[in-house]
């Protein structure tokens, strides 16, 4: 698929960013097929600017591979704790792959606890010296949850790479462009439990507490029970309810650097007030953990210089995770540990 290309508009002529009441959706057929991809990306271009959110339907997943992606993730969750922790993420290291107990990450820490469980796996690496980089934890007790959980991941993979070509595009940028950058990208699928809340909920305790995602890109699948809020331009939080068929897609602060500031990375929580059980898939890529991510000079202007200096993938996501996980701030108090792969700049 090539360049296509869509205006840009001049920096003194673009109008702030449009308020929303409601998470855009796109069609990603005529990406996927070819038959239009300019008309997907000039709807990801203002689904990416103005919310940072959007769901995608006609996306290729099998249905039957999500349906049972959910079940095993439940399976594990109903699990007994003392089995779940033998698989705890502490054991990995700086890998960061595993189970994490309620509370265990906390992703807004000056203000909210996490009321969530989670199971993180990656791609198979024979070491874990390096972040993000390493064996996965499987459990032993459950038939079928390991072949499962990673064709699962595989999908998300395989899809982000069509979404990022897509989100390329809306940039009129090559299609491939993040491609390169991919050679051995960081790449998680988390499976997510979220506790019924019952009582007066504020903010000291929710689902996940506000934050921006970290890397690249996030495809969430979510189960018929609701939770996900997105704040929009008047700082109104925006229900992500759940529409069947589809994905909801993010950007993280990466994209939001590579495009200064161009593309948003919006502030997000979940809130489980419906008196049931809530399970989420999220499955969250990147670049090359040495990738180096700085604005694209089509995003640069006189108008609208640089407004971040150069970070490496893995250097920004590892400080990010340093923040929310009281396991590696206990471990790590200094530096980002070696990176497996050759430097790349994005």
């Amino acid at each position: 698929m090539a360049k296509l290309d869509i205006a840009q508009l001049d920096d003194r002529l673009r109008a702030k960013r449009q308020s929303f009441d409601k998470v855009p959706l796109v069609d990603l057929a005529p990406l996927l097929e070819g038959s239009d991809p300019g008309r997907v990306a000039k709807g990801i271009r203002w689904a990416l600017a103005n919310a940072g959110f959007m769901y995608v339907k006609n996306h290729g997943v099998p249905a039957r591979l999500v349906d049972e992606t959910f079940a095993r993730a439940k399976a594990f969750f109903d699990l007994p704790t003392s089995e779940k922790m033998k698989l705890h993420i502490s054991n990995s290291g700086v890998a960061l792959r595993g189970y994490i107990e309620v509370f265990g990450e906390n992703t807004d820490p000056a203000k909210t606890k996490d009321l969530k469980e989670c199971f993180d796996v990656g791609p198979e690496w024979p070491t874990g010296e390096s972040p993000f980089f390493g064996p996965n934890q499987w459990p032993t007790v459950l038939a079928g949850f390991q072949e499962t959980v990673f064709l699962y991941h595989e999908a998300m993979k395989a899809l982000s790479i069509k979404i990022l070509s897509g989100i390329a595009l809306s940039l009129d940028l090559p299609a491939n462009f993040f491609e390169p950058k991919m050679k051995n990208p960081i790449s998680i699928q988390r499976l997510l439990h979220y506790p019924p809340q019952s009582g007066v909920v504020d903010e000291r305790v929710i689902g996940i507490g506000a934050h921006t995602d970290y890397g690249s890109l996030t495809i969430l699948a979510q189960d018929s029970v609701g939770g996900l809020q997105v704040m929009n331009r008047e700082g109104v939080w925006i229900e992500g309810s759940p529409i069947p068929g589809t994905f909801v897609i993010n950007i993280g602060d990466l994209i939001q650097k590579l495009t200064n500031d161009r593309y948003l990375a919006n502030l997000h929580r979940v809130v489980n007030t419906s008196g049931r059980e809530r399970y989420s898939l999220a499955f969250f890529i990147d670049s090359d953990c040495d990738a180096v991510i700085t604005p694209l000079d089509s995003c640069i202007s006189d108008y609208n210089p640089p407004r971040y200096a150069p970070i490496t993938c893995g250097a920004h996501k590892f400080a990010r995770f340093l923040e929310s996980f009281p396991h590696l701030q206990r471990e790590h108090t200094s530096g980002v540990p070696a990176q497996p792969n050759g430097p790349a700049i994005l």
